[in-house]
């Protein structure tokens, strides 16, 4: 069971549908990986640059954070979750996981 402070881990496909429903989908890779590869649609900002520029962030019911395997989303989503922010998730195994699902993906994951 989730911690009150912990977002929860979604699945690829789960993740999907929220996008479809206006979730934001919020990328926390480094600028190389962006620029190499993105999920359609997300919106980035950097871990390193999260804490500062926060306040960016689009207002949304549901916000779910990518990285590149689930690591660093998972710190921002959990991050966030204990801030307040409501509807936050983590893509559980980031681009990886959602490239493997043979989801859209503009470039290739770095």
């Amino acid at each position: 069971m989730d911690e009150p402070d912990e977002a929860p881990d979604l699945l690829p496909d789960e993740v999907l549908a929220l996008q479809r429903a206006g979730a934001l989908l919020v990328d926390v890779r480094e600028v190389d990986e962006w620029d190499a590869g993105r999920i359609p649609g997300s919106f980035h900002l950097p871990l390193s640059e999260l804490s500062d520029r926060w306040q960016e962030l689009p207002d949304a019911d549901d916000t779910v954070f990518v990285c590149r395997s689930g690591g660093r989303s998972r710190a921002a989503a959990d991050a966030f979750t204990a801030a307040g922010r409501g509807g936050c998730a983590n893509l559980m195994g980031g681009c990886q996981a959602w490239a493997a699902a043979a989801l859209p993906f503009d470039g290739r994951v770095a």
